[in-house]
């Protein structure tokens, strides 16, 4: 039975197992930042305290940057995929990246995970007192466009943004 955990250094060699599978493309809702080094335990740890410290919005971020609360989706022990609460938007995230940025495993799709992180992690957006959360995926991820609609996504519009052709979708709480 899956569910959602805080990112920890116990998952890591199931992690990079993970990792491997998406090769250098970007992990949506994984928080990696560039300058991240996962190749070490060490570097690592330090990315999942990041983590956990940005879910904290009394901890001053940078202005690029907003509060977030990660979390990984995991089944027995295997780290699955990642989905992040933005708790806030600035401008680009308002253009393009929302509220909510999620990613399973190539593996593990197809099998329902990101639409129920999805649901659980809607709760958590209510249970903080947000009235709606945008969400947006690449306007070709038919996929990602079905997880989000069956959450009660209503699409506003597709436009090109920083993150190139994107549907934006507005979630009611």
């Amino acid at each position: 039975m899956p569910e959602l955990i805080e990112p920890t250094v116990q998952l890591r060699d199931s992690w990079m197992e993970s990792a491997s599978e998406w090769g250098d493309t970007h992990q949506d809702g994984a928080g990696l930042w560039e300058a991240d080094d996962l190749s070490t335990v060490d570097g690592f740890a330090a990315w999942t305290q990041r983590l956990g410290e940005q879910s904290d919005d009394s901890i001053p971020v940078t202005p690029e940057r907003v509060p977030a609360t990660y979390w990984w989706i995991v089944d027995g022990g295997t780290y699955l995929g990642a989905i992040t609460l933005r708790h806030a938007l600035n401008e680009k995230l308002f253009e393009g990246g929302g509220h909510i940025g999620y990613g399973v495993r190539p593996s593990a799709r197809g099998r329902g995970l990101a639409t129920w992180a999805l649901g659980a992690v809607l709760d958590s957006a209510r249970e903080r007192g947000m009235d709606r959360v945008l969400i947006t995926c690449d306007d070709g991820n038919v996929a990602s466009a079905r997880t989000i609609e069956r959450n009660g996504g209503v699409l506003e519009d597709v436009r090109d943004t920083w993150l190139g052709r994107t549907r934006r979708y507005w979630i009611e709480l």
